[in-house]
């Protein structure tokens, strides 16, 4: 009796199985939806909701110190420079990292805080994110990963940080630079011309 139930309940094992591996852990966000809420602990230790921030601006930029694509960006001051520029505009933008503790790219609250201080960094919070709930739930994919929400607690844009997907600092100049497109059209009134694009960097380290 037990061997003809397990050979009944071997050919249905296989199927199940597959559908758990094929579905997925989180769905994406949809730009043009509401953007997932959240609450978070910066490194400082205040506590930010996403809905604190209604009526304002708000840019998610995925980090992971380590990243080459995100040094692209860090090392010549070109990303320090995008957050400056964004605050003097009114504009919200949180840094979070959701690498998992003994993952690349991983930092404790003091340790982001002296990387912030030492980089210059202008962003408005670093959160640390080491159980990876924010970024899964905005299917943050790479370091960066840039999110744009607005006023109204939409999300705008979602994708690359520009449109050259490389390593090399010095193709930040000829590059497109999406967040900053979007940022423009969003506080004009206008729809954002790229609402999406592929992200590129190295893999969020869950």
């Amino acid at each position: 009796m037990l061997k003809s139930l397990a050979s009944l309940a071997a050919p249905l094992a296989a199927p199940l199985a597959a559908l758990a591996l094929a579905a997925p852990l989180a769905a994406a966000p949809t730009v043009g939806q509401p953007a997932p809420a959240f609450t978070a602990t910066d490194s400082m230790g205040k506590t930010h909701n996403l809905s604190d921030f209604r009526g304002k601006t708000v840019v998610l930029e995925w980090h992971n110190p380590e990243c080459p694509f995100v040094k692209k960006f860090y090392e010549p001051g070109a990303m320090q420079k995008l957050q400056a520029d964004a605050r003097a505009a009114g504009v919200v933008w949180l840094t979070v990292n959701s690498g998992a503790p003994g993952k690349q790219g991983h930092m404790t609250a003091e340790q982001a805080n002296a990387y912030m201080k030492a980089q210059g960094m202008a962003s408005t919070a670093y959160i640390p994110d080491p159980a990876g709930t924010i970024g899964k739930a905005y299917d943050a994919r790479t370091t960066p990963h840039m999110f744009v929400i607005d006023p109204a607690g939409l999300l705008v844009y979602a994708g690359g940080i520009d449109d050259t997907p490389t390593a090399n600092s010095a193709d930040i100049a000829k590059a497109r630079n999406y967040v900053t497109a979007a940022l423009a059209d969003s506080k004009a009134g206008r729809p954002v011309a790229t609402a999406t694009s592929r992200p590129y960097g190295c893999s969020v380290k869950y």
